[in-house]
């Protein structure tokens, strides 16, 4: 069984930065593309950055340039740092396989971008 866990969240500023961490432990497989998730309260959860085992990395609009996604394969780790955060970024983020069926969620990581 394949366990996440995501960390690093917590209360920022405008502005601000973080540096999200998600750790798979299990029957993890270095095959597959992963991704950071992130839902906001009321609304569903979406895929906001993408990297490939080879290391190439996809953003949603609203993340490029502000984002950055990248992967440890020896710790088994993705990371996700985030800068020039906005309101806009709060939500609870997840990370998660983007194809091939999805490994059981984690509880997430909160991110909440406040003045």
């Amino acid at each position: 069984q394949v366990q996440l866990v995501e960390s690093g969240g917590g209360l920022v500023q405008p502005g601000g930065s973080l540096r999200l961490s998600c750790a798979a432990s299990g029957r993890i497989s270095n095959s597959y593309s992963m991704g950071w998730y992130r839902q906001a309260p009321g609304k569903r959860r979406e895929l906001v950055a993408s990297i490939t085992p080879g290391g190439n990395t996809l953003y949603e609009d609203s993340v490029e340039g502000r984002f950055t996604i990248s992967g440890d394969n020896a710790r088994n780790t993705v990371y996700l740092q985030m800068n020039n955060l906005k309101f806009e970024d709060t939500a609870v983020y997840y990370c998660n396989r983007i194809i091939g069926g999805y490994y059981p969620w984690g509880q997430g990581t909160r991110v909440t971008v406040s003045s």
